[in-house]
């Protein structure tokens, strides 16, 4: 499965700091639980990635849009 293929699983995804003083991301679904724990810095390093493939996929959302209207 990649990036880009649709699936059918339901997950949940909790984000939050741990006692030790790192990030979790708790991912659970389909009958799996995993905990990732990440530093600080780290975490940041994530939450920019995250933030640039928003912007990524608003812009070709708005693309899309603007293909349809014409």
């Amino acid at each position: 499965m990649g990036i880009n293929d649709e699936s059918d699983i339901d997950a949940n995804l909790q984000i939050g700091p741990t006692s030790l003083g790192m990030v979790r991301l708790y991912i659970e679904g389909g009958g799996v639980e995993l905990p990732m724990d990440f530093e600080p810095e780290e975490a940041e390093e994530i939450a920019e990635e995250l933030r640039t493939a928003a912007a990524q996929a608003r812009a070709l959302a708005d693309s899309a849009k603007s293909k349809k209207k014409k």
